[in-house]
């Protein structure tokens, strides 16, 4: 049988082309293209990292942290009724279900109040409603502005027997402010707990009056 040749590249050849690459790696041009690889490798390892963290915040973020204080509320019917018309009583303080009216009420931080009836139509879309005496502070207002948002409305309302009362529907939490302060984790448990648990679920922010 006919023999193949033997390989015709010598180690010393071998060692030869190996420094030469070396020699090459290292000449400025081949520097600085290797520290712009480099370079744009660590910018990318950094904006994974802050994005990987970034989800990792706002999914803790929404994990309630502290104990459930609030309390279930027997549901009371979810009947449309025209503005003025019921003449009942509602089993809680301030409402979490019940007759109601056909329009919500605009999400957000109210400064007027505004009547039940609407504000129920709220809790039925699934909103948070927290509601506070207007007795307490101003500090203690600026404090409650920081939860307004797309499914939460803010408003003032007297008949509350506690300076500041949460509610979802069927669900309520009442407490007084300690020294006037508001307790902001146990508000931010309560929405991340109930948001969106009413029975239409309705996505993005209401509007109404």
């Amino acid at each position: 049988m006919e023999q193949r040749p033997a390989s015709t590249t010598s180690y010393a050849e071998k060692k030869k082309k190996k420094e030469g690459q070396k020699e090459m790696l290292y000449k400025p041009a081949q520097r600085k293209k290797l520290f712009r690889r480099l370079f744009w490798r660590g910018i990318l390892f950094v904006v994974l990292v802050l994005i990987v963290y970034s989800i990792y915040a706002g999914i803790k973020s929404r994990i309630p942290q502290g104990e459930d204080l609030s309390v279930a509320v027997p549901v009371m019917g979810a009947d449309h009724i025209s503005v003025g018309s019921y003449e009942g009583t509602y089993n809680s303080n301030p409402p979490t279900s019940g007759p109601h009216y056909e329009q919500t009420a605009r999400s957000g931080f109210r400064e007027d109040t505004i009547t039940d009836g609407h504000l129920i139509h709220n809790l039925e879309h699934g909103d948070i409603w927290v509601s506070y005496h207007p007795r307490i502070k101003e500090d203690a207002k600026m404090a409650l502005k920081k939860f307004a948002g797309l499914k939460v409305v803010i408003t003032p309302r007297e008949e509350n027997d506690t300076d500041i009362a949460l509610a979802a529907w069927g669900r309520l939490d009442s407490f007084n402010l300690e020294n006037g302060v508001v307790p902001e984790q146990r508000i931010r448990d309560f929405i991340n707990r109930y948001i969106n648990h009413g029975p239409e679920r309705v996505t993005g922010a209401s509007g109404g009056i």
